[in-house]
């Protein structure tokens, strides 16, 4: 059985009173696709910033490559080799393209800026272009440069595809895929049900900050009612079978 890139077990993360996450669990092998999916809410990106260490959980532990990372701050965990593309792209609006991409602290491996302008020949045709001049799926491709710049051993992704059109959601996630041939585990959290499941080995559901699903994607795709449940219908199809002691 392959290596485990990311383990995090019984989260339980707050945002002042509010208890969003309670008792999270996931785990992502090396080489693997994870995709965390759930309704606006659920808890997905407050569970990337718990493992990231941007939003203390206050019970529970996360293990990343085999380091006890709980208690530790992001710049220790992504020095381990995670890389982190958060909600909202976060790029710098006034800096071009290619300043952009000198912003993250070389490390060595097989992604270089030439190497990125391969992959992405729109981000090649635009590197004297700032940031802010960038649409959408532009900004998207450059945030997710920049992570791959550090040449991580680990993506956490949070919403890749927000906002942008089919076509450009297909280049973003054929990135994802090229990632993982490179070797890179991805945790992918993601709104996009049918693209995400496409991808991802192994799939969770998140409803109001508890696991309801945990198991194999392309099983998950199979399940069109639950499927269609996750893009808005009640928490109570998502009782994993079993569950009604």
């Amino acid at each position: 059985m392959s290596n485990v890139a990311l383990e995090a077990e019984g989260l339980h993360t707050f945002y002042g009173k509010s208890h969003i996450l309670h008792g999270v669990g996931l785990e992502v092998r090396e080489g693997e696709i994870v995709a965390l999916l759930g309704r606006n809410g659920a808890g997905k990106s407050t569970t990337l910033r718990s493992i990231m260490g941007l939003t203390h959980a206050r019970e529970g532990a996360v293990r990343i490559f085999g380091h006890a990372t709980t208690d530790w701050p992001p710049y220790r965990i992504a020095a381990l080799g995670v890389g982190f593309v958060p909600e909202g792209r976060r790029i710098f609006p006034n800096l071009t393209v290619e300043e952009n991409l000198k912003v993250p602290i070389e490390r060595p491996g097989p992604w270089t800026i030439a190497r990125i302008y391969e992959l992405f020949p729109r981000l090649a045709q635009r590197k004297a272009n700032k940031g802010r001049q960038l649409s959408g799926g532009e900004q998207e491709m450059l945030a997710i440069a920049r992570a791959l710049l550090l040449n991580p051993k680990l993506i956490l992704l949070d919403e890749p595809s927000q906002g942008l059109a089919p076509l450009i959601v297909q280049e973003v996630f054929r990135t994802v895929v090229s990632a993982r041939q490179q070797g890179i585990s991805v945790l992918l959290v993601e709104q996009n049900v049918r693209a995400a499941v496409e991808i991802a080995d192994r799939a969770y559901v998140l409803d109001d900050g508890k696991v309801v699903y945990s198991g194999s994607a392309a099983e998950f795709a199979k399940d069109e009612e639950r499927v269609r449940a996750l893009a808005g219908a009640s928490a109570e199809v998502w009782e994993p079978e079993g569950s009604h002691a």
